[in-house]
């Protein structure tokens, strides 16, 4: 069903402004996160919830949809008839990867939540150009609270738009240097998160007496 948050669809203009992947992304100044919450109901079933949502009042969207979680995950901080918590399994689609802060207040949220799964991917890269960015250690942060954190693709972007935008039996195309951009972020990312992969490794060696 769709959310009750935002029922109506992204048009066609909004989601390729505010989701196209260029290096230089002038006049941008909001996110955008498209949503998927999936719940086990049963051995063959999910319930399945989508929408999207925007910057309010001052209010970054990351911050935003955990203001709402109380009505797209119910059960989520109690249990159900056998005293077992429900899982959730939540997918953003970003029009920018979370700020500093918003990277921060996320990961202390995981921390009290192990019974939600967080997937995030992203369209742009929010002020990851300098090496020792907080954005980029906000990032790091992420991946170490269990997020896993993806660049969009083709895929990606095909399937928002078949999902959260009001298409009219449109079809997606992609735009000029979609693919290109998406390798190049999907490098830079790489680079950032790689010395999360270097410290669980330092871990493990630890673990072994190495």
């Amino acid at each position: 069903m769709i959310s009750k948050l935002d029922s109506v669809l992204m048009t066609q203009r909004k989601f390729i402004f505010h989701y196209k992947n260029v290096r230089w992304a002038r006049g941008r100044h909001e996110t955008y996160l498209c949503f998927v919450v999936k719940r086990r109901t049963g051995p063959d079933s999910l319930s399945f919830d989508f929408g999207h949502l925007r910057n309010r009042s001052g209010c970054h969207v990351e911050l935003l949809f955990l203001r709402h979680l109380g009505a797209l995950c119910p059960g989520l901080w109690g249990s159900s008839v056998d005293g077992a918590r429900m899982c959730y399994a939540v997918t953003w689609f970003c029009s920018w990867s979370p700020c500093s802060k918003c990277a921060e207040q996320l990961t202390h949220f995981l921390s009290q939540t192990p019974n939600l799964r967080l997937r995030i991917f992203v369209s742009r890269l929010y002020f990851c150009d300098e090496e020792n960015s907080q954005e980029r250690e906000g990032l790091r942060h992420l991946k170490r609270a269990g997020v896993q954190i993806s660049v969009m693709t083709y895929k990606d972007y095909f399937y928002c738009w078949q999902t959260f935008v009001a298409r009219r039996e449109r079809s997606f195309k992609a735009w000029d240097g979609l693919h290109q951009n998406s390798v190049r972020l999907v490098r830079k990312l790489n680079q950032i998160l790689q010395p999360c992969e270097t410290e669980d490794l330092r871990d493990g060696f630890a673990l072994l007496g190495l």
